[in-house]
């Protein structure tokens, strides 16, 4: 028995996959309802069409926002959505490894991480703990934007996935590689807590 071959074969149906499911997830159409062959089919291996790199909040369940079933989408979760080394590597292991086509940075609206981060450089309000560690990898997103008209934390959620999009090809000659080849592509989106929509850059 050999892995489920993945559901897209290019960046360009990946994506396309990612907007139906996201417009159904909205629609309240969800496709999925028991997944217990799915899930025993996966025992053989995984074929991943698209990578997510999303925010650890709790209200964006990333493969339910995008009506996906196991197997479909590999996610690396962080709170504010960005990417250090191990995250990289992780992207790196589904690119050469799994075969994926598409790299999505996903944002979303009222995100705890990128609040703390406006408030630090607004009011000085330091984070107990490691939390500090995630205001300062968002910090250069929020400080980007702090004089732009509008909401500076939806400013800052924007501007954190545009720079995290930017560090995926800075940061690792495999996804380089496979972006400058055609054979992977690399976008960024936001969620919308309230309503449900992706909106896709």
């Amino acid at each position: 028995m050999s892995a489920p071959p993945p559901a897209a074969q290019t960046a360009l149906h990946s994506l396309q996959l990612l907007k139906e499911g996201n417009a159904r997830f909205v629609a309240g159409e969800s496709h999925f309802g028991s997944l217990t062959a799915r899930r025993t089919e996966l025992t053989a291996g995984q074929s991943p069409f698209a990578i997510v790199l999303g925010c650890s909040d709790s209200r964006v369940p990333i493969e339910t926002v995008f009506d996906q079933p196991p197997g479909h989408l590999f996610v690396v979760r962080l709170a504010g959505n960005f990417v250090d080394d191990n995250g990289l590597a992780s992207i790196e292991y589904s690119i050469a490894v799994l075969g994926s086509t598409l790299i999505l940075v996903l944002g979303h609206s009222s995100c705890g991480a990128v609040d703390a981060t406006v408030r630090f450089l607004r009011d000085g309000t330091v984070q107990p703990g490691h939390i500090q560690k995630l205001v300062t990898a968002i910090e250069p997103a929020a400080a980007a934007v702090k004089d732009q008209p509008g909401d500076w934390v939806a400013n800052a959620v924007e501007e954190n996935v545009r720079l995290n999009v930017a560090a995926m090809t800075a940061g690792s000659r495999i996804i380089a590689d496979a972006v400058q080849s055609g054979v992977v592509r690399v976008i960024g989106a936001v969620y919308d807590l309230r309503g449900g929509k992706v909106s896709f850059h």
